[in-house]
This record gives structure tokens, C-alpha cells and sequence, in this order.
């Protein structure tokens, strides 16, 4: 198994993977999907190996059931963060940077909570960073915990499951089980994308604002023309 090339080794999945096993795989999930300190873990491309390591019986456990607990996980890990942000409430905002923690993911997540609603706790689970910090937000914004609960499931199962069950399915053909660094560093590039469309988006929209309000100053009122103006 080739080691992933990207980021510390100490975060490689495989590196990961052969240390801790599955309950460290488990632990991994579950601080990354609710927990501050959780939110640089290699959630996605850690799920990915798992299912391609069990497929070439290079890691002996049941898919089914690491499946289950992987969801389990995620949907556990969400509640804690829920039920975190309920408790600090808006004191989170005003909490100061520090090298485990940016104001500015708090911020990024809560845009996003705000932009996407309650279905945000399950595309989050898609995007790194957020999905540490969304679940948080919505304890912060006070959402019912019926639907919470009901989106957090959902989006538990289609992450934890789906991105497992993709690498098991890959690590059976021969392209992807003989790329497999080059597979790793494609789903980590891809993960990131949602956050870079973001902030090419709000680039684009800050600069249209700063635009508009450029104009705004120096306009001044004309008087009016033509043969109904005033002499």
C-alpha cells in the first residue's frame, strides 16, 4: 500500500489505519464530525482507504458491520457537536483564535448553515471543515432537534456509507488499487472544492459590493433636461 503524499505522515490514512485500526478509525469520525478540535482529520479520504483496505483483505474486519459503526459514528459525533452549540450558544463568536481554532471556520460554517438550511448537515458531510462546525451552528441557532436529528441521520449514513462503500467498490479494479496515491490526493482535491467555489464566490460578491458602493458616493443628482426643466 503506497502512503499518501499529501499532508504530515501523521495523517496519512494508511499510516492511520495500521496504528489505531478500526476504533481508531471510529474515533477519528466521530471527533471529526462534531468536535472543535476534529475538524483537520482526514475524514474523507480515511473512509475511502478503509473500504479499499478491507476489499484487498489488507485490513480484517467486516464491511457490513465497520459500515454501521462508521455511521453510528458520524450520527454520534453531529449530536455532541449539537448539543455543544447549544449549550456555548453565541459565546462561540466571540471565542479568540488560537492554532486549533479560526473564528473564521465558525463564520464560514454558519454562512453555510444559513444559506442551505437544515439540509446543510448533509451536504456539509461532504465538505471539510464544515461539517465539524455545521452541527455545532445549529445547536448555536437553536434548530429543532426533530429535524436536526432526521438530517443528521441522513447525512450520517450517505457519508459514512457512501464514501466507505466507493472505496470498497474501487479497490476491486486494478487502476485505482495500483493509483492509489494518486486516487487519495484526487478525493482530497475534490473535497475541497466546494470551499473554493465558496470563496471565489464571496470574492466576486464582495468586490461587486465594493463596486456599487464606490458609485453610490459619487453620484451626484443631475438637474433635469429638455423643454419641461425648470429655467
Amino acid at each position: 500500500m503506497t502512503t499518501l503524499a499529501l499532508g504530515p505522515s501523521w495523517l496519512d490514512p494508511d499510516y492511520l489505519l495500521n496504528t489505531f485500526g478500526v476504533w481508531g478509525l471510529l474515533a477519528i469520525v466521530f471527533a471529526e464530525s462534531g468536535l472543535l478540535i476534529g475538524f483537520f482529520l482526514p475524514g474523507d479520504s480515511l473512509l475511502f482507504t478503509t473500504g479499499l483496505l478491507i476489499t484487498t483483505k489488507q485490513l480484517d474486519f467486516p464491511l457490513w458491520l465497520c459500515v454501521v459503526l462508521i455511521c453510528i459514528a458520524a450520527i454520534l459525533g453531529d449530536q455532541a457537536g449539537y448539543l455543544f452549540g447549544k449549550k456555548v450558544g453565541p459565546a462561540l463568536f466571540n471565542r479568540p483564535d488560537s492554532k486549533l481554532f479560526k473564528q473564521e471556520n465558525v463564520v464560514k460554517a454558519h454562512e453555510f448553515f444559513e444559506k442551505y438550511g437544515p439540509k446543510s448537515l448533509v451536504l456539509a458531510r461532504f465538505v471539510p471543515i464544515v461539517r465539524t462546525f455545521t452541527p455545532i451552528i445549529a445547536g448555536v441557532s437553536g434548530m429543532r432537534y426533530r429535524s436536526f436529528i432526521t438530517f443528521n441521520i441522513i447525512g450520517g449514513v450517505l457519508w459514512g456509507a457512501g464514501v466507505t462503500l466507493l472505496g470498497a467498490w474501487l479497490g476491486n479494479v486494478d487502476f485505482v488499487h495500483k493509483n492509489i496515491e494518486a486516487i487519495l490526493i484526487l478525493i482530497v482535491l475534490i473535497s475541497v472544492v466546494p470551499i473554493v467555489i465558496e470563496f471565489l464566490r464571496a470574492r466576486s460578491k464582495s468586490k461587486k459590493s465594493a463596486a456599487a458602493e464606490g458609485e453610490i458616493p459619487g453620484a451626484a443628482p443631475q438637474a433635469p433636461r429638455g423643454r419641461h426643466a425648470k429655467r
